[in-house]
């Protein structure tokens, strides 16, 4: 029976894990109408009634992951990424939910704009796309945008991308109305004036390659701030990414007092430092930058304690034209959707991180953050699925990879663990062999 005549989808032959109670068995799935019908350890080898076969030759099938930070360029910059090419990377690394951010052209920070971009995204992506609309009109920074009418339009929580709202009052308010609707204010974590110049971590490296530094303050500060405002306000707020030690202390603090508080790491941060960027590798230079070795251990150790709460790509795309410039004046960023789940991987294969929390990161909490259905292994959830050989080597081959850009800080890096198979609402749109 072909996969696309049949009724139902029987994944056999499978390891199942659930992320959230860390359980793993041999087993099998049955998936219906999108949905998962049925799974456990009597559904590893029988025959099902009206189903098609899918034979996972022992590999792990987990929830698809749900990354909370992609910058898609369409609409706007199509030059950069395509829902198409980012779906295509997307499915590649087992992400089955891409939250795109809005800081495209046009700014997604009206109703019409958050409509088109669904619509556009569901005729050509293979994934699921949600959408983060601008907290402030044109990501500006200066008028809240219309909250209300963005999540009625289909978005998912409110961000400036990786502008930060410096006016005091307009985060204050926004936190305010944000409340009423229990939408998420996303914020990227940055004080422009203490940035400068900079372009990396502050500190001995930096001084060295004659390159201004970026003090960790510059990020501190601002989360200060803000959690002060989530005081005032009650409103729910996550952190988009946190990079350094002190950083964990505020975060501790707030959730300690029981303020609505999450916050996110990239992958970037956890499995690189600053010494990374080596002579001046235009790839690594990111927003907020590589932090030291120390910051970077603070950060593996907070994602396993549960004190940070998601994991994100942070999918960055940038063209040759604006990479090939020396580092203090190339654009920041890194594709990382289809190497998320490998680069995380590393940090499982050291010890310093269970597979589990891995995945729980990178699934079920994002998708709990903002509202989604997805992430979880249920009877009546959504059949978003991925199969993953944890112990399958592979190199980065920057040509390989789906994003229409190519700069990956893991180029030529020797990685374990792929994605063979991911299944997107019961149908199956990627597999590697």
């Amino acid at each position: 029976m072909s996969l696309s005549s049949a009724s139902r989808l029987h994944l056999k032959n499978a390891r199942l894990m659930d992320p959230v109670t860390a359980l793993v068995s041999p087993g099998g799935v049955v998936v219906r109408d999108g949905l998962i019908e049925g799974f456990g350890a009597e559904l590893a080898r029988g025959p099902v009634a009206d189903a098609a076969v899918l034979d996972c030759g022992g590999a792990l099938i987990v929830p698809g992951l749900v990354d909370l930070r992609a910058f898609i360029g369409e609409p706007g910059e199509e030059y950069r990424e395509t829902f198409r090419s980012a779906s295509l990377a997307a499915a590649a690394g087992g992400v089955t939910t891409v939250v795109a951010q809005p800081n495209t052209t046009p700014v997604v920070d009206d109703p019409a704009v958050v409509d088109f971009v669904l619509r556009r995204a569901r005729d050509t992506s293979l994934v699921n796309i949600a959408v983060a609309a601008a907290l402030t009109k044109g990501c500006r920074g200066q008028e809240m945008s219309e909250i209300g009418l963005l999540k009625e339009a289909g978005a998912v929580a409110v961000t400036d991308g990786d502008k930060p709202v410096t006016n005091a009052q307009v985060m204050r308010r926004a936190l305010s109305y944000a409340r009423v609707f229990d939408m998420p204010v996303i914020h990227h974590l940055e004080d422009p004036d203490l940035v400068g110049q900079g372009v990396m971590n502050e500190g001995e490296f930096a001084t060295r390659l004659g390159l201004p530094g970026i003090p960790t303050a510059a990020e501190t500060i601002m989360l200060e701030r803000d959690i002060r405002l989530v005081q005032l306000t009650g409103g729910r707020y996550h952190a988009a990414m946190v990079t350094c030690r002190d950083s964990l202390d505020v975060i501790r603090r707030a959730k300690q007092a029981g303020l609505p508080v999450t916050c996110g790491v990239s992958i970037n941060h956890l499995t690189l430092n600053e010494f990374d960027i080596g002579e001046y590798r235009t790839f690594l230079k990111l927003n907020p930058p590589l932090r030291s070795e120390e910051d970077r251990l603070a950060m593996v150790e907070a994602v396993a304690e549960g004190v940070i709460d998601v994991i994100v790509s942070d999918h960055n795309p940038q063209d040759v034209e604006t990479k090939r410039l020396t580092f203090a004046e190339c654009e920041p960023g890194a594709i990382g959707l289809e190497t998320m789940l490998s680069a995380g991987m590393r940090l499982v294969e050291a010890g310093q991180l269970r597979l589990s929390r891995l995945l729980e990161a990178m699934a079920d909490a994002p998708a709990k953050l903002i509202g989604l259905d997805a992430g979880r292994m249920a009877k009546g959830a959504r059949a978003d699925l991925i199969a993953f050989d944890p112990e399958m080597p592979w190199v980065v081959e920057a040509a390989g990879l789906h994003s229409l850009c190519k700069n990956t800080p893991f180029e030529d890096a020797r990685m374990s663990g792929k994605v063979t198979m991911t299944i997107v609402a019961g149908r199956l749109i990627h597999t590697y062999r």
